[in-house]
């Protein structure tokens, strides 16, 4: 198997590389099933790997061939298992194997190395979950060094003299980069181009400038996340980024939800307004404008119930020094409360109503008293309807009474809809209490 890398090639793979850096930093998305910093064990932590590559002697850099520069590219192998500590750092324990060969262009010095077995033990070091803006990005750059022992058995020829050593062990120092792509959840695509610093005499050579020789690893392969398949891998997930998404989906919410509660302040205070702009008394005779017949009468007339002014009383109306209500006026009133019936859902009195109210009037009339009207409902229909019925039928019996020679300015009328029940509205019978005009005499 032998095959170089050309230039091209390696332009091809940077531009590749590059495309899919930018299409990484598009790419977000958010990681079900765990919480913002939380703990390991809503994780998978542990994983295992295996890829194949190429062995070959120095690098596609050209620095430390020694001279070795006809490379002839062999298959190499590698497996390993990792422990991640945190989403951007992990250990793992790495086998590798193969062959290394090489020549000088000249023909006058080779070597062959036969590496059965090497171990190492490495800390990986992933660069895309440190950013926050990614959640569980597609690409993840990643480096790793580490220090391990390889065994090799190396035949060196000079001429037609070839020469085999014994098999022997070394440290070496592995270096590695890449990227690995998330193809599913738990699984990666690696790509790495790994260094292997080895002591001196790896490739046969006994002289040199160099302290250390070095060959080379590209390799591709799979990584796959053990455990349930229900939780995440921590080192295709950010901790941060899953905190910086969960406030500010909290966030949207809380805003959402107080922008639907203004929206819905402004529409009841919109009603309100329309109410009381229906309700409104602008010549201030005492009876609103949607009762009143006589619209701009001056201030200070006396009006009737239609707002329309009153004829002048021949003989002024004794005036009462002092106002005392007495046993006998709370009773006409609350014979007037009692008998007091509206036709349904309106404002106009029944004729049944009448008998009690004159003497609601003739009472006002002798004695000068003050009165307050309230106008109360159930919460049957809505607040707008309830509001404007309570005030209206009010307003009515303030017109009535009006009309039976009582001062309008002495009649207050206000109307309270459903915000003031005496009993519940659970049930057909408070519900029937709750709709009622009160008199308060003053």
């Amino acid at each position: 198997m032998k095959f170089n890398l050309t230039k091209p090639g390696l332009l091809i793979a940077a531009a590749m590389i590059s495309t899919a850096s930018f299409a990484q930093s598009q790419k977000t998305g958010s990681i079900e099933g765990t919480t913002p910093l939380g703990s390991h064990t809503e994780y998978r932590t542990w994983s295992i790997g295996v890829n194949a590559g190429i062995f070959n002697q120095g690098n596609i850099f050209g620095f430390n061939r020694k001279g070795f520069d006809d490379i002839t590219n062999k298959l190499g192998y590698s497996a390993y298992i990792k422990k991640q500590i945190s989403p951007s750092f992990g250990l793992k324990a790495q086998y590798m194997g193969g062959k290394v060969q090489s020549a000088f262009k000249d023909g006058t010095q080779s070597f062959e190395t036969n590496v059965p077995w090497s171990v190492a033990v490495s800390g990986e070091f992933t660069g895309a979950n440190t950013n926050f803006r990614l959640f569980n990005s597609f690409i993840k750059p990643y480096v790793a060094i580490g220090l391990g022992v390889l065994n090799n058995e190396t035949t060196s020829t000079t001429g037609a003299t070839s020469v085999t050593s014994e098999a022997q062990s070394k440290l070496f120092i592995p270096m590695d980069a890449g990227f690995k792509f998330a193809v599913a959840k738990g699984i990666n695509v690696d790509l790495g181009y790994q260094f292997n610093w080895v002591n001196k005499g790896f490739d046969g050579a006994s002289t040199g400038t160099f302290k250390h020789d070095l060959f080379s690893y590209a390799h591709a392969g799979l990584e796959f996340a053990l455990g349930s398949s229900d939780k995440p891998a921590l080192n295709n997930s950010n901790p941060v980024a899953t905190l910086v998404s969960d406030v500010n989906a909290k966030y949207d919410e809380l805003k959402s939800q107080r922008d639907a509660l203004e929206a819905a302040n402004n529409a009841l205070k919109s009603q309100v307004d329309q109410l009381n702009s229906s309700l409104a008394d602008d010549d201030g005779d005492g009876v609103a404008n949607k009762f009143d017949k006589c619209p701009g009468t001056p201030a200070g007339t006396k009006v009737d119930g239609s707002g329309c002014p009153l004829p002048e009383l021949k003989h002024e109306t004794k005036v009462i020094e002092k106002i005392v209500v007495t046993e006998e006026d709370r009773k006409v009133v609350d014979e007037a409360i009692k008998n007091l019936e509206f036709d349904l859902g309106k404002s106009s009195i029944r004729s049944t109503s009448n008998a009690s109210l004159n003497r609601v009037a003739a009472l006002l009339v002798d004695k000068n008293f003050s009165l307050k009207l309230a106008g109360h409902t159930d919460n049957t229909g809505s607040l707008n309807t309830n509001l404007r019925l309570s005030k209206e039928r009010a307003e009515s019996v303030k017109a009535y009474l009006v009309g039976k020679g009582a001062n309008a300015s002495r009649i207050e009328a206000t109307g309270y809809g459903p915000n003031q029940p005496i009993a519940t509205n659970a049930t057909a019978d408070g519900r029937q209490q709750n709709r009622r005009v009160e008199f308060t005499l003053y």
